[in-house]
């Protein structure tokens, strides 16, 4: 199988459009012609990792964080050492981060299982640009031909329907300059007529197209185009979950479930007021680093908060805010989608060996 079709796979489950903006997510190394048999998943790409997917002749890695994150000016054994090893010895590398947490089936839903919470929405929902959204101003005669230019020319999609528009009614105002030649009315004149605006998107490569199209099809000498960036946010897509659980648990009884499920001896607690065992209804969680929108989860009404990692200032502000905050570490919040993407892509890829790495582990332990 070629590097580049599990690669697009990778994308279907988690589109790298969906990452952060400062993140690195895709195919960071290899060619995606090249042929491989297995894939190895991790959370780092570690020289231990590394040797590990050498002995079993895994030739494809996807490692969570990505191996090449700043830009890099030299790729050398000093300066990036696993990247330069990766790299070297013929290995794909492929990166999911922030795709994968936002996406639905992803880190953050395995994260809520944990947790144990039902009917869960973002705590943040994604909000992205979504391309442009094209409004003309026409005389109610010319609207279908218009309209029907611009639909040819690719505007008018919004996912499964095409030929979407909206228009309405109102009044149009204008004075020719010497030398115009309006449609209605005469040079020099104030003149007012009815007029409709047509409106509809219109992706970003298309823009210059559709306008053209528009003019070639409109009546009017001059005729005014707006074209201005619209912005998207998918249902259900975003960072971090919220969500009420099955019944009210005290939050001793949820850290026990939490460390249970996620297979850790100790987790980290902060509190809320400093005293424990206050019974929990809703509950948000998000892997990682994200200690910083346990504002956004108290907005969301969650009391109990379940993260990798958080600073200390902010841990002393959510429990004075009110709220239970557990940190599992920061891969610890993120390992456990190891697992269930394993099984997807066997499920998607069945030809295709999926192995999950036996020596990445969070660098840091409780002793």
């Amino acid at each position: 199988m070629k590097v580049r079709e599990i690669a697009a796979v990778l994308e279907r489950l988690a589109p790298p459009s969906l990452a952060a903006d400062w993140d690195n997510v895709g195919l960071l190394i290899g060619d995606g012609r090249s042929e491989v048999n297995s894939l190895m998943l991790c959370i780092d790409l570690t020289e231990s990792v590394l040797a590990e997917a050498a002995r079993v002749k895994a030739r494809m890695i996807m490692a969570y964080h990505p191996v090449l994150f700043q830009p890099a000016r030299r790729l050398t054994a000093a300066d990036v050492p696993v990247a330069y090893s990766a790299a070297a010895g013929g290995f794909a590398v492929y990166s999911m981060h922030t795709a994968l947490d936002v996406a639905p089936g992803g880190t953050n839903d395995v994260l809520a299982e944990v947790l144990g919470i039902r009917e869960t929405r973002p705590i943040e929902p994604l909000v992205r640009p979504g391309g442009y959204k094209l409004a003309v101003f026409t005389p109610a005669e010319d609207l279908a031909a218009i309209a029907d230019a611009a639909f040819g020319a690719g505007a008018g999609t919004i996912g499964s329907y095409e030929r979407c528009s909206f228009f309405t009614h109102g009044i149009g105002t204008f004075r020719g300059l010497a030398g115009s030649r309006p449609t209605v009315g005469q040079p020099g004149r104030q003149e007012a007529t009815e007029e409709l605006r047509l409106e509809m998107v219109v992706p970003k490569e298309r823009v210059a197209g559709v306008c053209a199209a528009v003019r070639g099809a409109h009546g009017y000498e001059s005729p005014a185009i707006d074209i201005y960036p619209v912005a998207e946010a998918p249902a259900g897509i975003g960072m971090g979950r919220v969500g009420r659980l099955p019944r009210p648990v005290a939050a001793g009884t949820l850290i026990k479930r939490i460390k249970q499920r996620a297979g850790l001896k100790r987790v980290l607690f902060a509190p809320a007021g400093g005293k424990a065992g206050r019974l929990v209804s809703v509950a948000a969680c998000a892997a990682g680093s994200c200690g910083a929108i346990y504002k956004a989860a108290i907005g969301a009404g969650a009391t109990f908060y379940l993260t990798g990692e958080m600073r200390h200032h902010d841990a002393l502000a959510a429990a004075a805010a009110g709220l239970d905050v557990v940190c599992l570490g920061h891969s610890n919040s993120e390992r456990m989608t190891l697992r269930r993407l394993a099984e997807r892509l066997r499920r998607e890829l069945p030809k295709l060996g999926v192995a999950l790495a036996r020596m990445d582990r969070d660098p840091f332990e409780i002793v």
